[in-house]
């Protein structure tokens, strides 16, 4: 996306073709025309007031993403940072086309080391490759890198790691984000997944849409076609 690119492999075709099929989706395009190029719609993207972090905290973390990508694998005071919870840890490089950003890891994430894992991480996959992102290429982060069994975020905790999540974004300076989940939605844009779909929001001036965690899509296959729309709305907006 964004310029010219190598053609399709048979691998990234038939993934893309993948995701298209289970979300439903006849053909690849919408009935009336898309710009892909056209400037971002001001209309269609919406103006909150982000959460209030006190100041001090972000000032107390990192400038730079090495820096930080350390300090979130051995900070002891980051919330949910106890005995027994498991850090997984972001992946990825700066300015990646698109930034995902997650829900708590769960066990199948814990378990392959990384923010989406299991089945949840190859339907990612080919969410990705239908928008001709290779998985590769995005950088891939939690709301929080600890997996903590049965742990509810309470609105100081969600506060405090969305404070964290827009240090991360900054730092991380991906050209598009996603937001995976309901916490998610309610840290970084301050309304539940469901307000907070079909529109396009700026998150530390970075393009930004909600939509459904993968997990809960294999859950509900019948989401994946609304998935699909809030993946055409994000990389319709200009990068």
């Amino acid at each position: 996306m964004g310029g010219e690119s190598n053609a399709p492999s048979t691998a990234e075709a038939a993934s893309a073709l993948a995701w298209w099929l289970e979300a439903g989706v006849d053909v690849a395009v919408q009935e009336a025309p898309r710009d892909w190029l056209r400037a971002a719609a001001v209309a269609s993207q919406t103006a909150l007031t982000p959460p209030q972090v006190p100041s001090d905290s972000i000032d107390a973390m990192p400038e730079t993403l090495d820096l930080f990508r350390d300090w979130l694998g051995s900070a002891p005071s980051l919330p949910f940072a106890a005995a027994g919870a498991r850090r997984v840890l972001p992946r990825g490089s700066e300015n990646a086309p698109i930034m995902l950003i997650a829900e708590m890891p769960g066990l199948d994430d814990a378990a392959d080391g990384q923010p989406i894992g299991g089945e949840a991480w190859a339907l990612t996959q080919r969410m990705l490759a239908a928008i001709g992102i290779d998985a590769d290429e995005a950088y891939c982060a939690s709301l929080s890198c600890f997996h903590s069994p049965a742990a509810k975020m309470s609105p100081a905790e969600i506060d405090a790691c969305a404070a964290i999540a827009r240090r991360h974004l900054a730092l991380a300076k991906p050209k598009r984000l996603m937001l995976l989940g309901d916490v998610p939605a309610r840290a970084l844009v301050g309304r539940p997944l469901a307000a907070a779909r079909g529109h396009v929001h700026q998150v530390e001036g970075v393009c930004t849409v909600a939509t459904f965690h993968p997990r809960m899509l294999l859950e509900n296959s019948t989401r994946k076609a609304d998935a699909w729309r809030d993946l055409l709305l994000l990389m319709e907006e200009q990068a």
